[in-house]
């Protein structure tokens, strides 16, 4: 290792002992699968300490939290062209030529700034890798002991990570429509298709127990085991205003209609029936997640779209994302604001496509707006699937 590298390397070593890093970026990698790495200040286990992120050509980036001990081992055996170390106090930077030449510009005036007594206005606040997570849920609530998700001691599962992560987003997004739903007085919640329901008893404990709200909510699915199953847990946890029936959601009526409907990874046409159902009732907010997509891969007749449904594993993934923009431009019709986000990372569960709407405040059907939207809405059908009768047009 040159003179320059150790020095540049005492220098970050330095900063982030003293807290003025804000930042160090290293860039033109050797090794042509890395973009770049970017090095900021942490506390970890009590101790100031550094998180590489290293950006990968792939698109993926890898975290590694590394001592400050650790500092000159990655500037020696990392050959990266240019090394860019930002602190409150200055910068410096290293830069390598095509030769092996290494200069380091400004880096004897950084060190004899950190050196020196650094006043409390000029450090920074290492981020603490030791705090709890910000999430809604903590662990510790009685509802993910019951469902098997966490033990006694509020410690989640190795193998219900994932399905942790799930129900914590879920709720993330139920708190960005929470504004949309009635303020006052009980709040009817309906979850169809509803199968274990992890979504229906996180959202009454987000409502009836963190919110303190009165709310009735019914959870409907045709298995009268998950069914049995879950009201058993209600019974146990003391939710009563919990309750789940055994039944076809097509059928479901409800004297007082819901105020939110919910419905995760309801299969294929199950997920019509659910959104139907909604704007029947005329749901102030949906949210629902699709499973899977079979009916239009089916029935999919574009020959503009020949060019990929030629290819199966193609036409698979297209009709899958057809379907859900052709289920948000029902939704549209039916007087909705919808969008369509990531409820969680693709590694935890493919099926992972959120489908959100609201309903706008005073809609009216006979407006020029949503007859322009029903007419949108024919014209996709009509171009995907011709003469085709979709499951959907039987329920209108």
């Amino acid at each position: 290792m040159t003179d320059n590298v150790k020095m540049a390397a005492h220098v970050a070593t330095l900063a982030a002992r003293k807290c003025v890093l804000r930042k160090c970026t290293l860039s033109k990698p050797s090794d042509n699968t890395v973009v770049r790495s970017e090095l900021s200040m942490m506390r970890l286990g009590g101790e100031n300490a550094l998180r590489l992120v290293t950006y990968m050509k792939d698109g993926k980036a890898i975290q590694k939290n590394i001592t400050t001990d650790e500092l000159s081992d990655l500037f020696e055996k990392n050959a990266y062209g240019q090394i860019n170390i930002i602190t409150t106090l200055g910068e410096c930077e290293l830069r390598r030529s095509k030769s092996g030449k290494v200069t380091l510009l400004g880096g004897d005036r950084l060190l004899r700034a950190i050196s020196a007594d650094v006043s409390e206005e000029k450090k920074l606040t290492p981020e603490s890798n030791d705090r709890r997570k910000n999430r809604i849920l903590t662990g510790d609530e009685p509802f993910l002991y019951e469902l098997g998700i966490t033990d006694k001691n509020g410690r989640i599962h190795d193998k219900k990570q994932g399905k942790f992560r799930q129900i914590c987003r879920f709720l993330e997004y139920v708190k960005d429509i929470e504004e949309h739903l009635p303020r006052e007085g009980e709040l009817r919640i309906c979850d169809l298709c509803c199968g274990k329901s992890y979504l229906s008893f996180a959202l009454y404990h987000y409502f009836a127990v963190a919110k303190s709200r009165k709310v009735s909510m019914t959870g409907v699915d045709l298995k009268p085991d998950v069914v049995d199953y879950c009201n058993r847990v209600c019974e146990s946890l003391g939710f009563s205003g919990l309750e789940f029936i055994c039944g076809d959601a097509i059928k479901y009526e409800t004297e007082t209609p819901p105020s939110l409907v919910v419905s995760l990874h309801a299969c294929d046409i199950a997920t019509d029936i659910v959104l139907h159902r909604a704007a029947d009732w005329g749901a102030k907010v949906i949210l629902s997640t699709p499973c899977c997509h079979h009916e239009l891969a089916n029935k999919l007749d574009c020959a503009p779209l020949g060019f990929a449904s030629a290819y199966p594993m193609l036409k698979r993934k297209m009709c899958d994302a057809l379907t859900d923009a052709m289920r948000l431009s029902f939704l549209k019709s039916r007087g909705y604001a919808v969008s369509a986000a990531e409820l969680v990372d693709p590694d935890d569960t493919p099926k992972n496509v959120l489908l959100r709407a609201v309903r706008k405040n005073n809609f009216d059907p006979a407006s020029r707006e949503a007859k322009k939207a029903v007419a949108e809405y024919e014209e996709i059908k009509r171009f995907l699937v011709g003469n085709e009768t979709l499951f959907a047009d039987t329920l209108e």
